[in-house]
């Protein structure tokens, strides 16, 4: 495992005002997580999961506190920039998949690689790679409403790996599944993330899966605490 951490979270705040009240949802969180680790973030609904995963993601900005990643200081950077780390190097996956109705499996894929910059047939020969690995090759010229759930979450995942992420961000990924497709899919995005070496960040409320981590943040009342290895 590597020394220097993908990721870094250094002392993140972030709080909410509705009207006079101040929601403080995030009060100094930090952690780190290194190549070939998988980390839980558990916690009741509420807690800031998805914000904290959306701040390490550079999708949005602390109060306060800084994101490294792989030794870049995000909260240094101007919008384009992060935009440019965040492309090159987080992968993301939600709860739900989010996929575009109008394109095929493998289109869904191939579109955030061409948008990052490559050819349109080395990003097709990337997206039946990652088919391929989830196991959904005979697929890849179905749009998504001729996938079941599981086979859609799974091409989620292949299109969050698909430009060679340092670390994959994932949201409560099988949250909308029943719990055997869940154990699927989980096989699925905890095999793909070990076998390239990433860092993953992985948030759910289910507990048999938060197991599986290496260890795991949870979060409650702006804090956090960690458990596990």
């Amino acid at each position: 495992m590597s020394e220097q951490p993908v990721l870094k979270l250094d002392a993140i705040v972030k709080t909410f005002h509705q009207g006079e009240r101040a929601l403080h949802i995030l009060n100094g969180i930090s952690a780190e997580i290194r190549a070939g680790e998988l980390v839980g973030l558990a916690g009741p609904s509420g807690a800031g999961k998805s914000t904290l995963l959306h701040i390490a993601g550079l999708l949005e900005r602390a109060d306060s506190g800084d994101v490294i990643i792989q030794g870049q200081a995000a909260s240094k950077l101007d919008d384009g920039a992060r935009t440019a780390l965040r492309r090159g190097t987080v992968g993301f996956v939600y709860q739900y998949h989010h996929l575009l109705p109008e394109f095929s499996a493998a289109e869904n894929i191939a579109l955030p690689q061409m948008i990052a910059g490559a050819s349109k047939a080395a990003a097709h020969k990337r997206a039946l790679e990652l088919l391929a690995q989830v196991g959904l090759s005979e697929r890849a010229d179905h749009r998504p409403a001729r996938l079941s759930g599981g086979e859609q979450q799974r091409v989620a995942i292949a299109r969050g790996l698909a430009n060679h992420p340092a670390i994959l961000l994932a949201d409560e990924p099988t949250g909308n599944l029943d719990p055997h497709t869940a154990e699927g899919v989980f096989d699925v995005l905890i095999g793909l993330v070990r076998n390239a070496g990433l860092a993953g960040l992985i948030a759910t409320h289910n507990p048999d899966l938060a197991k599986r981590m290496d260890r795991v943040l949870h979060l409650e009342d702006g804090g956090v605490t960690v458990a596990g290895a």
